[in-house]
């Protein structure tokens, strides 16, 4: 299924989540937490956001964050892919660490930061891993326990939407422990948590932000795709690492052909960088490119294979 468009702006509140690629662990090591939360502190300090709440768990993480500026992908690019480097440096492996692109709600904080953070710090007891959230190491919890927080949250920040004092704070953590209730049953469109006239404010926000772009649909679609989320449909669809499909060199050498449609056609790559990745020349991925443009034409099998491609990557594209 599709993803949502990002609504990217100022002073707009996110709960963001990115798991490991087919659930992995993503953390090993203590180390690797504090690796984790030392791109986060670099990130913050890059990009002027507050960080509020997070739960590092072995496969995936969540974060409470509020920017400042129109520039949420980003601060994801830059934590996701630093980690990822760093992880693959140390471990001497390579490819993909996440599962694909992180995911982003918009959070209404005066009618959900409460209960989100609640749910961030919760979620090592749910998954049974403590029996109390101040027993797991790697969350902002112990922060809200301490007067001046951690020096990963942004605690003054915090208190202009928590009116709460430490032990009532923690009352209201504990005692969700035997509730079963789920917030983002609310969550709509898939991105947007608040009211009724919240949600009103930022689908005029979305709209306004799509319609100020002054360039084509087609352009506002290719630079929301990003190369990772091409290879992961092309790996996934074929059942074959990117370097399988690189090397591969039988005829007529679609599924080599069709990645690099893609990447032409759904991002910003120039050929030089696609024929890096593929071991081409500039013109050899020109020829692949307009090869198989002429086949979708032509070809129903081929025009369906990669309307099925498409349709696995965000954002909601219009058919090839």
């Amino acid at each position: 299924m599709a993803r949502p468009y990002r609504l990217q702006g100022e002073n707009i509140l996110y709960h963001i989540t990115s798991r490991g690629d087919n659930r992995k662990k993503i953390y090993i090591s203590d180390y690797d937490y504090k690796k984790f939360l030392e791109y986060v502190l670099t990130a913050k300090d890059k990009y002027k956001f507050y960080l509020y709440a997070y739960v590092l768990m072995s496969n995936h993480y969540h974060l409470l964050i509020e920017t400042t500026q129109p520039n949420l992908s980003r601060i994801m690019q830059y934590i996701n892919t630093s980690y990822t480097t760093y992880y693959n440096v140390k471990r001497k492996r390579k490819g993909h660490l996440f599962q694909g692109r992180y995911k982003s709600i918009i959070i209404d904080g005066d009618s959900y930061f409460l209960e989100l953070t609640r749910y961030i710090h919760l979620n090592p007891v749910k998954a049974k891993m403590v029996k109390s959230p101040e027993e797991y190491s790697w969350t902002s919890f112990h922060g809200y326990m301490k007067k001046k927080g951690d020096e990963y949250i942004n605690k003054d920040q915090i208190k202009l939407y928590l009116d709460m004092k430490t032990e009532e704070y923690k009352k209201f953590v504990l005692n969700g422990i035997n509730e079963n209730t789920d917030i983002f049953k609310n969550v709509y469109a898939g991105f947007i948590l608040g009211s009724v006239s919240f949600i009103k404010d930022k689908l005029k926000d979305l709209k306004d932000q799509v319609e100020g772009e002054n360039i084509s649909f087609g352009k506002r679609l290719k630079v929301q795709v990003e190369k990772d989320d091409i290879v992961t449909a092309v790996t996934r669809h074929y059942r074959k690492s990117l370097e399988e499909i690189c090397n591969d060199k039988r005829r007529p050498m679609n599924e080599k052909k069709i990645t690099i449609y893609l990447m032409k056609k759904f991002t910003d790559l120039t050929n030089n960088e696609i024929g890096k990745m593929f071991k081409m020349t500039y013109s050899a991925v020109s020829k692949a490119e307009r090869n198989i443009a002429d086949l979708i034409k032509q070809n129903k099998d081929i025009k369906r294979e990669v309307e099925r491609l498409v349709s696995t990557f965000p954002p909601k594209i219009g058919k090839g």
